[in-house]
């Protein structure tokens, strides 16, 4: 994208604010949420496929690892910044130990053997005719203190960058977290909006995920 991610994390730093908070759901909309907007979405060649871990406590495990769900929040909601209408569809927290073939993928971020990250899905809209730079997450913070940048996503999934006019585009973005303590809720950061020209267009916004 023309507007380099370090920038847009800079200037995101002056955003405004959504106070609308996420609850946890319950299992009937579980259920409903597995077979709607996942479909189409193709499997991460980093991380194990989560789309069937609905119950804290569950497990998968495949060529990729295993992974454990330590928490859930599938309460969607929707974000406008500027023309771009942000829907994260669901967050959890997750225990991954990876399979040894990715451990110097990993390495990068952690050296830990095993690790816990929270992962979004999330789906990204351009309401503009115009193609745009926009990244959902800039920055996240957790109730325990930790500050984690759009750089850290484990996933790459290319979600942040350019969106043509009228496009949108789905995935997952994922960040390691320190889970010493109680993790309660996350903090998110989006980046402001940028056209073409790179002259920003929409300011940043700021909400708040609770498990």
């Amino acid at each position: 994208m023309k507007k380099s991610l370090g920038f847009l994390l800079l200037s995101s730093l002056l955003f405004g604010c959504s106070d609308k908070d996420f609850s946890t759901s319950s299992p009937a909309l579980a259920q409903e949420i597995e077979s709607n907007y996942l479909d189409g979405y193709g499997a991460n060649p980093q991380v194990p496929d989560d789309r069937t871990l609905l119950t804290v406590g569950q497990s998968i495990k495949d060529a990729k690892g295993e992974a454990t769900l330590q928490k859930i929040n599938l309460e969607e909601q929707t974000i406008n910044v500027g023309d771009i209408k942000l829907t994260v569809k669901d967050t959890k927290l997750i225990h991954l130990f990876p399979d040894y073939s990715l451990t110097d993928y990993f390495h990068a971020l952690t050296h830990d053997e095993e690790f816990e990250f929270v992962k979004l899905f999330v789906e990204i809209k351009n309401n503009s005719n115009d193609k745009v730079n926009f990244a959902p997450i800039a920055m996240i913070e957790t109730n325990t203190g930790q500050k984690i940048t759009w750089d850290q996503d484990i996933y790459l999934e290319n979600l942040n960058e350019e969106i043509e006019g009228s496009a949108s585009k789905k995935g997952n973005l994922g960040f390691i977290v320190d889970t010493k303590t109680n993790l309660e809720w996350i903090e998110i950061t989006t980046s402001d909006v940028f056209d073409e020209n790179e002259e920003k267009v929409a300011d940043a916004k700021k909400f708040r995920i609770k498990f």
